[in-house]
């Protein structure tokens, strides 16, 4: 590529912070994709995705080279010394380049190709349909239904092109509201709960001091009526009144209860994306310390205000969840209605309904809340060279809030920490077409389906990684956050989770898991053998019956045997045998080919009993322990963040890349498909017929 003035690196030198005084000598490659270092005495190797970087910085010349600081979205922050300064500005102006592309028909999910035996390219782009998931919700019914305004974009281009709207609501009133709001977004349906309260959201009215619409005020009247528990409804503005104020002056604003009623409006204080964005900054300088103290990191901390922000967000979603489950129905904005509504709506929606903590329900609610209802990823994630100022982590502090109810309620989430920092990362890696462009309409424009893979193709066929072994499925309905400030906590595993010396070993949720996994393959084992047993009984059983039944000859008399001795299978078979050796010549069974191998295989049909061994042997009944396994069989080192996985044929542990295979064993009786290594494949695919 032209972008890519220099290739490879050698004798860098890869600084970490907590180990200054041994800083680790390698070579630097760079890709059209990846900067790859590796370090040739232990063979391990960092990687760090173009579409993750978030900044670089020419550091000032030291005696050892010249230093350059690369800044990740996923939180790495790592210093490369380069022995000359015209290697290194060639590195830099080169990645410059690469990180942040110029045009979205540059981002990396327009070339990547898996390998072909992964998954196809349409896998994951029909997983989910909004009709579907609002049929979840018995939407349409009496009082909702679907409006096919916006077939083609006409009322609101960052809206879906399916909305759901109150049955009562006229044309005139849709097209009179979708004016009257910020952007076009007219209050719209999200979620209706069980007791028909319901989620809508929609952004400002652009009311200014004194401007009001009949039509709008109309529409939120309607979306009142669709619900019979009760005569009002809330109105949420998620901004602080303060920021809804200056709004005003600029011809936006709020609703005012004078106009609009039946409703109880409220503030409820979640600060915009440019105080977000500040504050993650501050909390990244607090966890990028040289040697921090206690009350150091703890000052940083809370001068970030990011836990501050966690919680409002939790709290605001909590009134939500509340008064829905109260029958209540709420109509939800910030200012434009795809910010802080997308995060507390979907948040609400994860407190009420259990359908959505599951991995599934999980990728549809982000499918519906975020991607369709207009989240600016693109903008947000800083995809593309864009204002720096519309970058913001709005999808990252949902993640974190996410978190922070799996840590309160973990028997609650199918999902795992995993499964969060996966997102996390793509939503950033722009790998997978899934998460890129502003709204639906960007999507459709950009073909991403056609071009590029989805994220939930990819997934799907790493399922295993992301299953909480702690889940009950049958947990309470709604869940409750717990908003004392004890119970809000730092994330480490995301923001710190490349530091080396602060994790544990292995995450407690892995062990857990791989011993779910060890049971569960033990049990499939046991099932398998314990049905080949009762079928090698039956064999036995009525292969003795045969043979008692051949050996009475025709005119003697045969002494019935006691009915112990017919169960006794062993002695049976043994003793009709001996009977036969001893008979003569002409005795009538000698002359044939009766051998008790044809006797039971014509009785029953099944699996011979040559291939038992092979059953047998391809189980591991012992897994190796995780403890004190360091590196992969291809020198890989594990580290604080890289899964181990055991292949559950010969029990060994590998890395990711090792053990991306699965298929059946013939020992375990589900037949379900799971991870072998590539010799184990290898070896299984030389004994299949």
């Amino acid at each position: 590529m032209d972008e890519i003035k220099l290739a490879k690196v050698e004798n860098v030198r890869m600084i970490d912070r907590y180990n200054t005084k041994n800083p680790t000598v390698g070579t630097l490659y760079l890709t059209a994709t990846h900067l790859i270092f590796v370090e040739p005495d232990s063979n391990k190797e960092t990687w760090i995705l173009h579409m993750h970087v978030a900044s670089i910085e020419k550091l000032p010349l030291s005696t050892t080279g010249s230093p350059l600081l690369i800044r990740c979205k996923t939180f790495l922050s790592v210093t490369f010394v380069i022995p000359k300064d015209s290697e290194c500005h060639d590195v830099y102006t080169s990645l410059l380049k690469l990180f942040q592309p110029v045009s979205i028909n540059k981002l990396y999910c327009f070339n990547y190709q898996p390998n072909k035996d992964d998954f196809p390219k349409n896998a994951g782009w029909d997983y989910f349909k909004l009709e579907a998931e609002f049929k979840h919700m018995l939407v349409p019914n009496e009082a909702w239904t679907l409006c096919s305004m916006n077939e083609k974009y006409e009322l609101c281009d960052t809206y879906p092109r399916q909305i759901y709207v109150p049955k009562e609501a006229t044309t005139l009133m849709l097209i009179s509201s979708s004016r009257f709001r910020s952007k076009g977004r007219l209050p719209a349906l999200t979620y209706l709960h069980n007791n028909k309260a319901s989620i809508c959201r929609c952004s400002q009215p652009l009311s200014g001091f004194s401007a009001r619409c009949l039509e709008d005020e109309q529409m939120l009247e309607a979306i009142r009526k669709t619900n019979s528990n009760t005569d009002y409804m809330y109105v949420v503005d998620t901004r602080p009144r303060i920021n809804a104020m200056a709004n005003r002056a600029a011809g936006k604003g709020y609703e005012n209860e004078a106009f609009y009623e039946n409703i109880k409006f409220h503030f409820l204080g979640i600060e915009n994306i440019h105080v977000q964005r500040a504050s993650l900054q501050k909390v990244l300088e607090a966890c990028e310390q040289k040697s921090p103290t206690m009350s150091a990191f703890i000052n940083a901390l809370e001068s970030s205000g990011w836990l501050k922000h966690i919680r409002s967000i939790l709290d605001t979603s909590s009134f939500i969840a509340n008064a829905v489950d109260k029958g209540v129905s709420v109509v939800v904005h910030c200012s434009d209605g795809w910010d802080r509504t997308a995060q507390v709506c979907s948040l609400a929606q994860l407190m009420l309904n259990p359908y959505y903590r599951t991995i599934k329900g999980f990728q549809a609610l982000i499918e519906k809340d975020w991607l369709a209802f207009g989240h600016k990823f693109s903008e947000r994630c800083g995809h593309i060279q864009t204002d720096a100022r519309e970058v913001s982590p709005i999808f990252t502090q949902f993640l974190d809030c996410t978190w922070q109810l799996m840590s309160q309620r973990s028997e609650a989430f199918e999902f795992n920490e995993r499964f969060l920092l996966i997102l996390h990362d793509h939503v950033h890696s722009c790998q997978f077409g899934t998460f890129v462009g502003n709204c639906e309409k960007d999507r459709l424009d950009l073909k991403l389906a056609e071009r590029t893979f989805s994220l939930w193709g990819f997934m799907a066929n790493h399922l295993n990684e992301y299953i909480n072994p702690l889940y009950k499925p049958n947990v309470d309905e709604a869940i409750k956050a717990n908003l004392a400030p004890q119970c809000i906590k730092f994330w480490r595993g995301m923001y710190s989770r490349f530091e080396s010396g602060i994790h544990p070993r292995e995450p407690l949720g892995d062990l857990l898991l791989d011993s779910k996994e060890h049971c569960n393959s033990l049990e499939d084992h046991v099932q398998h053998l314990t049905k080949r047993i009762a079928s090698f009984k039956n064999y036995i059983s009525k292969s003795a019956k045969k043979l008692q039944d051949a050996t009475s000859a025709p005119g003697k008399v045969s002494k019935e045997l006691p009915s112990n001795e017919i169960n006794d299978n062993k002695y049976n078979y043994d003793k009709k045998l001996s009977e036969l050796s001893a008979a003569d010549d002409d005795h009538p069974l000698k002359a044939s080919n009766m051998s008790f191998a044809s006797l039971s295989l014509s009785a029953e049909q099944s699996s011979p009993p040559q291939a038992l061994p092979e059953e047998i042997n391809s189980v591991a009944v012992d897994w190796k322990p995780m403890r004190n396994v360091t590196t992969c069989s291809c020198s890989t080192p594990f580290d604080q963040f890289s899964k181990k996985t055991h292949c559950w044929r010969c029990g060994d542990i590998f890395c990711e890349r090792c053990i991306d295979k699965n298929v059946a064993l013939p020992g375990h009786d589900s037949g379900k498909p799971v991870p072998v290594c590539r010799g184990c494949f290898r070896q299984m695919q030389k004994q299949s017929p």
